[in-house]
C-alpha cells in the first residue's frame, strides 16, 4: 500500500462532547484505500509545528472520497485541528499503520475512551455475530452509532450507564462471548483484555495508542516491547507506527 500525501478538505466538523471533536475530511485516495484500525498523520497550518498528529481513522466512505476522524483535544495541534471550519484545508499523510485483520468469527469489539471512535467502523464491515463493549469515564459519544449495527454493553466508571467499572467487568456482567477480540484503548484495559483473551483461549488483535513523530517507522519515537525482535533494530521493539499500530496481543509485552 503506498503511503499518500496530499491536501485534505475539511468537509464538516462538530463538538460531540466535551473537547471531543468529529471531522470529516474528502481524502479521495486515502478513502480509497483505508482499512479499520488505520490512522491519518495529519498536519497543523502552522510552521512553527513541523511533525503531523497521529489520529486514529473513525470512518470510512470511499464512494464519497471522505474519511471520518473523531479525537480530543490534548494539546495545541489537536485545539488547532478543533477550530477548523468546513472548507479549510490542510496536509493529510495516510492511511498509515496496519488495520485489523477481520475473521468471520463471533466478536468482542472493544473501545475505552478515545480508543472507542476507530472501532466504528471494525462494528460496521465486520459481517460476523458481533457484541460491541464501550468503556466510558463520564461522557457518552458514539454509542448510539454502534447500537445501530451492532447490540451494544457499556461500562462507566461512576456507573451511571450500565455496569459499573471496567469494560471486563461489563464483558463478564453481561456474560460476553466470542472468539476473537478487537480492542482499542488505554495500556491497562488492553493488557486486562490481553490476559482474559488468554485465560479463555481467545484471539486478540489491540491497538496501541502511543504518541508518534514521523508515523512511517523511521524515527523509533513509538515503540513496544515485543516478544520478538524487530528487523530493522536487530531488538525486542515494535515501532506502533509501522509494525501496527494493531498487533496480536500475544506479540506485546506489557510492562
Amino acid at each position: 500500500m503506498s503511503i499518500i500525501k496530499e491536501t485534505a478538505t475539511v468537509v464538516s466538523q462538530k463538538e460531540i462532547g466535551t473537547g471531543i471533536f468529529d471531522m470529516v475530511l474528502l481524502f479521495p485516495k486515502g478513502a480509497k484505500e483505508a482499512k479499520p484500525g488505520q490512522f491519518l498523520a495529519m498536519y497543523v497550518n502552522d510552521q512553527t509545528k513541523l511533525l503531523p498528529r497521529p489520529i486514529s481513522i473513525c470512518g470510512i466512505d470511499a464512494a464519497a472520497g471522505t474519511l471520518r476522524v473523531v479525537y480530543r483535544i490534548a494539546g495545541e495541534g489537536t485545539r488547532q485541528f478543533s477550530e477548523m471550519k468546513a472548507g479549510d484545508t490542510l496536509e493529510v499523510m495516510g492511511p498509515l499503520g496496519n488495520g485489523f485483520d477481520m475473521k468471520d468469527e463471533k466478536a468482542i469489539i472493544v473501545g475505552g475512551g478515545i480508543g472507542i471512535p476507530p472501532m466504528l467502523e471494525l462494528a460496521k464491515q465486520l459481517e460476523c455475530e458481533k457484541t460491541v463493549v464501550l468503556g466510558y469515564r463520564d461522557e457518552l459519544f458514539l454509542k448510539e452509532e454502534f447500537e445501530q449495527v451492532a447490540d451494544v454493553k457499556v461500562a462507566t466508571e461512576d456507573g451511571s450507564c450500565g455496569t459499573q467499572g471496567t469494560v471486563i467487568d461489563a464483558i463478564k456482567a453481561c456474560n460476553v462471548e466470542g472468539a476473537v477480540i478487537y480492542a482499542c484503548g488505554p495500556m491497562p484495559m488492553l493488557k486486562a483484555l490481553a490476559e482474559y483473551a488468554q485465560e479463555h483461549q481467545m484471539e486478540a488483535q489491540i491497538s496501541l495508542e502511543e504518541r508518534m513523530a514521523c508515523g512511517i517507522g523511521a524515527c523509533l519515537g513509538c515503540i513496544c516491547k515485543s516478544k520478538e525482535k524487530d528487523h530493522h533494530t536487530n531488538v525486542n521493539n515494535k515501532r506502533i507506527c509501522k509494525d501496527g499500530p494493531v498487533f496480536d496481543a500475544k506479540e506485546v509485552v506489557f510492562q
